[in-house]
């Protein structure tokens, strides 16, 4: 009875959004309000964690800001507000996060390219 009803509140994936997974470099292209105007915002960096639970399906991009520091930002998978996810390169890893890029910073940070076979 219960899970009847939380899959009532589910909401519908979004399809704009690719297959995604740890270690792709992405463009998350998102829509921002502020007052009555709109814009859209772009992420660009590697996805560093995916969470994958229904409704509450997540996942953090890490990018470098300026002097070096890095910034983790999380999305909700199925958020209306993004318009659109830009996969650039998959990275082939060998764990769902990846958080040990934190204290990685230049060379180091780098994840090796998955090639198609």
């Amino acid at each position: 009875m219960s899970d009847v009803l939380l899959k009532a509140f589910d909401t519908a994936p979004n399809k704009n959004i690719p297959q995604i997974r740890p270690g792709d470099n992405v463009t998350v292209h998102l829509r921002i309000v502020e007052g009555k105007r709109e814009r859209i915002q772009l992420v660009r960096g590697t996805i560093t964690r995916l969470r994958n639970s229904g409704n509450n399906a997540n996942f953090t991009v890490r990018r470098i800001a300026s002097n070096g520091i890095g910034v983790d930002r999380s999305f909700l998978l199925r958020s209306p507000l993004i318009e659109k996810i830009e996969v650039h390169r998959s990275a082939h890893v060998r764990r769902a996060q990846l958080y040990y890029l934190r204290s990685r910073t230049g060379k180091s940070a780098r994840l090796r390219e998955k090639r198609p076979r």
